[in-house]
């Protein structure tokens, strides 16, 4: 009789990007990660902050994102290279797999593609911030960028804002364009891009920062009463897509306090200028949710949702996506 080192019969569930993006509607999404959010604030999720490993080559990096959730209670790991020159060559900047985990004996559960989880996890959470923040009337939505999380944030925010219209501004306006284009039957709002940034957020209601840029593009002298802003494109503290005068002039929501101090570069800056403290950060988004801090506090007042995107957005994402692919009997099983 021989020694085997292989554990018989663990199945697990493999899901392609084109299965998750199916089984991961928006809708579904966002009310994933809301729940996966009041969770963290609760202090119900074990999430050590997101770390990197540059590679030799200096092309990209790989990014690893574990967590655990104690409701669901299920925990995983997001394994991604981060290449920023992907686009060029026709491949997105994100590339890797999410592998899911149940907390009884360490079984993985499933694989599934991280790129298509992370795009539409991350247009939620701003969905979520949205819902939570921004003026109840707020008609006029002005997306600032034209990759991916364009295309993600036009198609999330509608769900919870009654817009009428959608504004896309890229430094080429082409590629804004392209974006409507694309986007043209999705939603009903009118739709227009713009190479104009001037133009693009006179008068929104909703700005989007869905940048790669390294130092800020927007001024806080650009501010209007009322507005509310989701901060997306920058997640290392070495860059930022607004300045100072955009932090200090705000009412200041983040999705995890922790990560904030290690990596948002917006508020770091601002913060090592002078011009806020650490307690400018009114709360995380799930306190907010649970009702434990206070969202808006008038219609004139300026928020601001600064999001890094941590493991528990990933982990709820997952899990719903493995839940939906049981129901509907989707993906492929294999076993290891």
């Amino acid at each position: 009789m021989s020694f085997s080192f292989a554990s018989d019969g663990i199945e697990v569930l493999w899901i392609s990007g084109r299965e998750v993006e199916r089984l991961l509607t928006f809708p579904l999404c966002i009310e994933a990660v809301a729940a996966a959010m009041v969770e963290v604030s609760a202090g119900n999720a074990e999430l050590p902050l997101r770390r990197g490993m540059p590679l030799l080559n200096k092309k990209g990096m790989l990014g690893m994102m574990a967590g655990h959730l104690g409701k669901p209670d299920c925990f995983g790991i997001k394994l991604i290279s981060l290449f920023p020159d992907n686009p060029k060559h026709g491949f997105p900047s994100h590339l890797g797999l999410y592998v899911l985990f149940e907390p009884e004996h360490g079984r993985p559960l499933a694989v599934m593609d991280a790129n298509v989880i992370t795009a539409i996890r991350t247009a939620a959470a701003s969905a979520v911030a949205t819902r939570a923040l921004a003026r109840a009337d707020a008609k006029v939505l002005a997306i600032l960028g034209t990759g991916e999380q364009a295309h993600a944030h036009l198609q999330a925010l509608p769900l919870v804002r009654d817009l009428t219209e959608i504004r896309v501004w890229g430094r080429d306006l082409a590629k804004a364009q392209a974006v409507i284009d694309c986007q043209r039957r999705t939603v009903s709002a009118r739709l227009t891009a713009t190479d104009d940034l001037a133009s693009a957020i006179a008068g929104a209601d909703i700005i989007c920062t869905l940048t790669a840029a390294k130092t800020p593009f927007f001024k806080g002298e650009w501010l209007r009463p009322g507005q509310h802003l989701n901060l997306v494109g920058s997640s290392v503290p070495t860059a930022a897509e607004v300045d100072g005068e955009t932090v200090a002039q705000s009412r200041f929501f983040v999705d995890y306090r922790p990560s904030t101090l290690d990596q948002a570069g917006e508020f770091l800056a601002a913060l090592q200028a002078g011009l806020i403290k650490e307690d400018h950060i009114a709360g995380e988004i799930g306190a907010v949710l649970a009702g434990k801090i206070e969202g808006r506090r008038s219609p004139k007042e300026v928020t601001v949702y600064k999001s890094l995107g941590i493991a528990a957005q990933d982990l709820a994402a997952a899990w719903a996506v493995f839940q939906a692919a049981q129901e509907r009997r989707a993906g492929t099983r294999v076993v290891l």
